[in-house]
């Protein structure tokens, strides 16, 4: 397949061989939107239509904030708090009485939508194409699959069950399953001896053999499961 505007990017995610690439694929993704969405975008009818009725989840929120545009994140919460307004609090009609839990099921709706969330999902569904375009048809690739320090739980559970919409049934997916399986597996495997390790050597028989420089992976071990487990390291926000 010839390098291209769809397999750049999808390359470059994972060249780093370090982490989780559908973590730094996801990541530059919700990167790309939180700027777009800052920039003159902002103004466009079409997407502010989806702000106001979407807003943003707690994570997207400190995202936008850490855009350094408030004016242009005021304005978009402006909106979107006059949308909650008017569907939740203004409407009034003579069928509201009946209607108990109304005001209820549209308040906690806002609780589960968020604009980028949505593009996010949009963007990595299209970049998977060509990710598994190139497991398929490029040796390349699957030998830098391969080299990867390891693929979070939460997306192994996604790639995992998507790869029959893209691979042919036979040796086509079982080539790229059993890959996953051994990638995935051999580094929860390091993990619990890493975490087993950190464990023991609160023991008095191994005192300070935790602090010696050869221990880093054993140190790191908590915050690595927790990334791997989660699919965000723990001093991000989910």
């Amino acid at each position: 397949m010839r390098e291209s505007l769809l397999t750049i990017p999808v390359n470059e995610v994972f060249e780093p061989k370090e982490g989780c690439p559908f973590c730094r694929m996801r990541d530059t993704v919700e990167n790309h939107i939180c700027e777009y969405i800052m920039g003159a975008a902002m103004m466009e009818p079409d997407v502010r239509t989806e702000t106001n009725a979407l807003g943003f989840c707690h994570r997207h929120y400190n995202n936008l904030l850490g855009q350094k545009n408030r004016l242009s994140l005021g304005l978009m919460l402006n909106s979107h708090l006059e949308k909650v307004r008017g569907e939740i609090f203004t409407k009034k009609g003579i069928l509201d009485a009946l209607k108990k839990d109304k005001r209820t099921s549209s308040a906690a709706k806002y609780d589960r939508t968020c604009f980028v969330c949505s593009k996010v999902e949009w963007g990595m569904n299209h970049m998977v194409k060509t990710f598994f375009a190139l497991f398929r048809d490029e040796d390349y690739f699957k030998t830098l699959f391969g080299e990867q320090e390891f693929i979070c739980m939460p997306h192994y559970a996604w790639i995992r069950g998507i790869s029959p919409d893209f691979l042919k049934k036979g040796a086509e997916l079982s080539t790229f399953l059993n890959a996953l399986d051994e990638l995935v597996g051999n580094y929860a495997a390091e993990l619990n001896r890493d975490v087993g390790e950190f464990c023991d050597s609160f023991d008095y028989r191994n005192a300070r053999k935790l602090h010696t420089p050869e221990m880093e992976h054993v140190r790191s071990s908590v915050n690595r499961s927790i990334y791997f487990l989660t699919g965000r390291p723990p001093n991000q926000e989910r």
